[in-house]
């Protein structure tokens, strides 16, 4: 029997998801679709891919027979892609481009309007992300991650670190005393399930016996609450010419070993033979370049 990329994709998508659900929010599908098309997928088979349960979905026997093929498949399928788009000079088209939520928020959004008015023919989508996604399969064209790339199938482009700060409502500043800890202060984190993402490690391992007076799992509702005075936030303190007004100010303490973050730019090796994502990356790393500078 033959199976199509697209069988491949949707199988991989619920093996790597966990579940039905997971899989129709990464392939913007409802999730009648998705179990339509596993049975169709199953029964050309002949074999039950997956356990259905209350927690998710398992992959069966036969299903972990497939993950590797289908895996294989999705990395010729994204260099496909790549290929059929280099021959194609001129950089226009959608640039995907995923980051972490503050990095989509505070930098990636003025930046779009900044690429469009450069370039009318090149339109970026920006995929705010916690989880990483995949960029050998052709998830996102670019990244912004904190964390250097470890696989062979991905590239470094470039590197940029900036100081890290924590910030306050101008209210909540002038209700602290003038020399204040970092144990004085209120926090306002992430909760369950982003617990470990940062800064909260590192605020666990500054603070003894970590306890923010809010949490959320959205980036914008921490940054409101940060902004109505109920908390205080670690942000970078990076200086970008796209500032986004903010009631936010900064406080004069040390972070320690989180005083710096640094920020990776990363794709698939073959991405930067596409005319338009080598033309992005080109202008995050002039924009990377500014900030070293200062300007």
């Amino acid at each position: 029997m033959d199976i199509s990329w697209d069988d491949a994709r949707l199988f991989l998508a619920i093996a790597e998801t966990g579940s039905f659900s997971g899989a129709a929010r990464r392939l913007r599908i409802g999730q009648p679709t998705v179990s339509r098309r596993l049975a169709a997928l199953e029964y050309a088979v002949g074999s039950a891919l997956f356990r259905r349960s209350v927690d998710g979905a398992a992959l069966t026997a036969a299903g972990e027979r497939l993950l590797v093929p289908a895996k294989k498949m999705a990395e010729w399928a994204g260099e496909l892609h790549r290929a059929a788009e280099s021959a194609d000079s001129s950089p226009r088209g959608i640039v995907r481009v995923t980051a972490t939520p503050y990095m989509s928020f505070d930098f990636l959004a003025p930046f779009a309007a900044f690429v469009s008015q450069k370039h009318p023919g090149l339109r970026l989508e920006v995929q705010s992300q916690i989880q990483y996604l995949d960029l050998g399969r052709g998830e996102a064209d670019l990244a912004l991650r904190g964390r250097p790339p470890t696989s062979a199938d991905l590239k470094l482009v470039d590197t940029l670190e900036v100081p890290n700060a924590v910030f306050v409502s101008k209210a909540l500043k002038a209700r602290l005393p003038r020399k204040v800890s970092l144990q004085q202060l209120p926090w306002v984190a992430w909760a369950p399930p982003y617990e470990a993402v940062p800064p909260n490690p590192q605020l666990e391992s500054m603070i003894p016996g970590f306890s923010p007076s809010f949490t959320a799992d959205n980036y914008l509702v921490m940054l409101a609450a940060a902004e109505a005075g109920l908390g205080a936030m670690v942000m970078a303190r990076m200086a970008h010419r796209f500032p986004r007004l903010t009631r936010l100010v900064p406080l004069e303490l040390d972070l320690g070993p989180f005083s710096r973050s640094q920020t990776h730019l990363v794709c698939a090796k073959s991405a930067l033979d596409i005319p338009r994502v080598r033309r992005v990356a080109e202008l995050l790393m002039e924009e990377f370049q500014r900030i070293r500078l200062g300007r």
